[in-house]
């Protein structure tokens, strides 16, 4: 059985949720464009809300799998 559903790209979703916002911020948009840009922006956000949260799935059981059943907060350096 294939997956018939395209990858969900993370990124591009950030990108194109970034676009949305500098288009609704310039002002230009009148308001239908404006209404159909934010549904857009909430169905990108909804969908990197769930990959975001698939990812901290996968983390979890792979720290599980290593016997670290202690969920650790991610520590990016900065």
């Amino acid at each position: 059985m294939t997956d018939s559903k395209p990858a969900f790209d993370f990124e591009q979703a950030l990108k194109e949720l970034e676009q949305l916002v500098v288009r609704m911020e310039s002002g230009e948009l009148t308001l239908e464009d404006s209404l159909q840009a934010f549904e857009q922006g909430i169905g990108l956000t909804r969908q990197c809300q769930q990959a975001l949260s698939s990812a901290e799935q996968r983390v979890q059981v792979l720290l599980e799998q290593n016997g670290s059943s202690v969920a650790q907060p991610f520590d990016s350096g900065e």
